[in-house]
């Protein structure tokens, strides 16, 4: 089984709703989880009232500090994505075991405008980050990984992200 981190900054929306969809999607293949640089703490409510709607078991999803995947005693992880722009540019930590690295940017569906009106419209943002994640992580399922190396891994996780930047 292969463990895969998502990566966002606040770990309160899209990274949430990519480990849920991943947790899913293939268990007993890959485990996934979520973390931010600087968390949150909780997750965006309509993150998981997406993620409840869609049929996902919420309970368990929490906001939580990249650290915890960095430190000795977490998980060995065998990739990192990032899903906001903001973490592609931050320093990571040094990862145990050099997991592979790559970008999967999303919009951020919480955006809010300087007037605090959201950007996207409440959940219509959720929807639409919940149906690009769902598309790269199919890809994702789709690659016969057990048969590839490390870095052929990488590269195809990398293309996942950039074919579908466009819809981004």
């Amino acid at each position: 089984m292969r463990n895969v981190l998502f990566l966002c900054t606040a770990n309160s929306a899209r990274s949430i709703l990519a480990e849920a969809i991943l947790r899913d999607a293939a268990p007993g293949r890959f485990a996934a989880f979520s973390a931010g640089s600087t968390p949150r703490g909780v997750p965006n409510p309509l993150a998981l009232e997406l993620l409840a709607a869609k049929g996902h078991a919420v309970d368990g999803l929490s906001s939580k500090s990249w650290d915890v995947f960095a430190g000795e005693g977490g998980p060995t992880i065998h990739a990192v994505i990032t899903v906001c722009d903001n973490a592609k540019g931050e320093s990571c930590p040094i990862w145990p075991g050099h997991p592979v690295q790559a970008h999967w940017g999303i919009p951020d569906p919480a955006s809010v405008a300087a007037d605090g009106t959201h950007i996207d419209g409440e959940l219509a943002g959720f929807e639409t980050a919940y149906a690009r994640l769902s598309q790269r992580i199919e890809a994702m399922l789709a690659l016969d990984d057990d048969s590839m190396t490390a870095r052929e891994w990488r590269d195809a996780l990398i293309a996942i992200g950039k074919q579908s930047e466009g819809a981004s």
